[in-house]
């Protein structure tokens, strides 16, 4: 049976009226929902640690910063928007000591509910609006009028209103606008991890690299192999997220669409969708989190590495040089934005 999705007239704001809602963190999906919410009437409020350089961008845009714990003690509904390792060390320290009875506690993300970093108590609620896109898209979306799509969760719900507020929260980010489907914290958490490795960040970076690794140890020459495994990539992707698989290959040559449907399974073999069942077997019962909270703790020595070990792999230098030639292409730092507490 089809999800059902919530819109606009599902989602009542006025569950937000004499409400305060604290946004813990600034970053990327906290700027952009503290700025929604504002615009859409909701008393928002920002909750920071002291000497965070988010303190100043927050005071721009008019919000009340305080510290993270007097900004709970003020909040009915408190939103964790800090990264997912970050969101333990915030709530032991300023969040359980104030989450009182009544309140609400928000995630836009079920990592640290559903691997247990943190454990809330009883009689608050804890809901989860997570929409599927960067805080950047958003805004901007809000901004024209239009939204991006979110998921809903509910995990706790003492006040038998957990789900309305949290309809209210997403139609005040202008999620209802394009569409909300319910979830679970469970599903969403393990879902989003097993396609940010198996698909849309591992298999596809490992997937180009291996291609273009092929090509060069083939002979071709290195500006070729770039254009055919990684530059020729958004095309396909912007085909299919606008019409879908069968949309793409409607698009394409028939040259390329027989190798398409007669290559790609021996690509994605049955080895390959055997180690994606590994994978997906490795987050749900949380060896990956073990393994990610025990790097977080040890100082991040492996993660940074691969991640070093990335930035010199032959492509990345024949990219740079090849996207200087496009002007079109938005330049943007190798290191990339990270969420700002």
């Amino acid at each position: 049976m089809p999800a059902k999705i919530y819109s606009d007239k599902d989602a009542d704001l006025k569950v937000l009226k004499n409400k305060t809602v604290a946004v813990i963190g600034f970053g990327s999906q906290g700027h952009a929902h503290a700025l929604n919410l504002k615009e859409s009437g909701v008393k928002v409020i920002i909750g920071l640690y002291p000497g965070s350089k988010s303190i100043e961008a927050a005071k721009k845009h008019g919000f009340k910063v305080l510290n993270s714990a007097d900004a709970v003690k003020q909040a009915d509904v408190i939103f964790m928007a800090t990264p997912d390792l970050a969101i333990a060390g915030v709530y032991e320290k300023d969040i359980k000591p104030n989450l009182t009875k009544g309140k609400t506690l928000l995630f836009s993300h079920g990592f640290a509910i559903h691997f247990k970093t943190v454990k809330p108590p009883k009689n608050v609620d804890v809901i989860m609006v997570a929409p599927k896109g960067p805080g950047h898209l958003v805004r901007r979306q809000y901004l024209e009028g239009r939204g991006v799509p979110a998921l809903i969760a509910v995990f706790q719900n003492p006040s038998k209103q957990a789900k309305k507020v949290a309809l209210a929260w997403a139609r005040g980010i202008g999620s209802t606008r394009a569409g909300v489907i319910e979830t679970t914290f469970k599903e969403e958490t393990e879902t989003d991890l097993f396609g940010e490795q198996a698909v849309l960040c591992g298999g596809t970076s490992a997937l180009v690299q291996a291609g273009y690794d092929t090509l060069i140890q083939a002979g071709y020459q290195p500006e070729m192999a770039y254009f055919e495994c990684l530059h020729e990539l958004k095309l396909i992707v912007d085909l299919m997220y606008e019409a879908g698989i069968s949309g793409m290959r409607f698009s394409i040559s028939e040259t390329a669409k027989f190798g398409d449907v007669l290559i790609g399974p021996r690509i994605i073999n049955k080895q390959v969708r055997a180690e994606m069942k590994k994978v997906l077997k490795e987050i749900q019962d949380g060896t990956f989190a073990r393994g990610w909270i025990r790097e977080a703790k040890t100082g991040k020595k492996k993660y940074r590495k691969l991640l070093a070990d990335g930035t010199k792999h032959p492509i990345e230098k024949v990219g740079a040089r090849l996207r200087g030639l496009m002007p079109w292409i938005g330049k943007r730092n190798l290191g990339g934005a990270q969420a700002s507490y």
